[in-house]
């Protein structure tokens, strides 16, 4: 099911417009891509405070509602104030049901109670990754991925490679290697090592002092 909001469309441009829009309880936001020319829009800010919330609108196909007309799209920038909670700006992206889109996507880590090497080696999980960059068609986009830690014994990790995606959905990995998505280190930073026992050199007996020589004044 995909997570939908309402827009309107607005006319009014430039750093006035918004501030005027921001004073009747709504958000400037702007919807680009695709064929059509860039739409300038504006939402109910509670219903996106709301919205934003939800973990899934920052990685779903969203339903952009705008009078009425729905297009789908994904959410790309948020822009909020310093110190209040406020929200500024959004930016979406239209996308096409039959093209391939990039996104980002949470990892939801599973089972790490039960891991060998926190359940039995007394370790910790070091998460590497929260998410990672996913290509697909828009209706196999995942909302999250997740990430089953029950086997993982003590130093051992694992990687982009292991995880198991949905069909249809393949991973966009950016540079060299496979990269550690986490592992399980014991706690102090490192696996822990026995270490080799020290021999016991026994002290040396003290040489006796020397008696002071005595001297004769005569």
């Amino acid at each position: 099911m995909q997570l939908e909001f309402n827009a309107k469309k607005r006319d009014g441009q430039g750093t006035g417009a918004s501030r005027r829009l921001r004073r009747t309880g709504r958000v400037p936001g702007i919807l680009y891509g695709g064929s059509a020319a860039p739409q300038q829009i504006d939402i109910d800010h509670n219903e996106l405070f709301q919205l934003l919330r939800k973990e899934a609108f920052y990685s779903s196909v969203l339903n952009a509602n705008i009078d009425g007309s729905k297009e789908m799209c994904l959410l790309r920038d948020v822009q909020r104030h310093p110190y209040r909670m406020q929200i500024l700006h959004v930016d979406f992206q239209r996308i096409d049901a039959t093209h391939a889109i990039h996104q980002k996507v949470p990892l939801h880590f599973i089972n790490a109670d039960i891991a060998p090497g926190v359940k039995l080696g007394g370790g910790m999980v070091s998460h590497t990754m929260n998410d990672v960059d996913v290509k697909c068609l828009p209706a196999d986009l995942p909302t999250f991925i997740e990430v089953d830690l029950k086997d993982l014994a003590a130093g051992q990790s694992i990687h982009v490679s292991q995880l198991v995606l949905p069909k249809g959905v393949e991973i966009v990995h950016h540079g060299e290697g496979d990269p550690v998505v986490a592992s399980i280190v014991m706690k102090g930073g490192g696996a822990v090592e026995e270490a080799e026992p020290v021999p016991v050199v026994a002290a040396a007996p003290a040489a006796p002092a020397k008696k002071a020589e005595r001297v004769d004044k005569r």
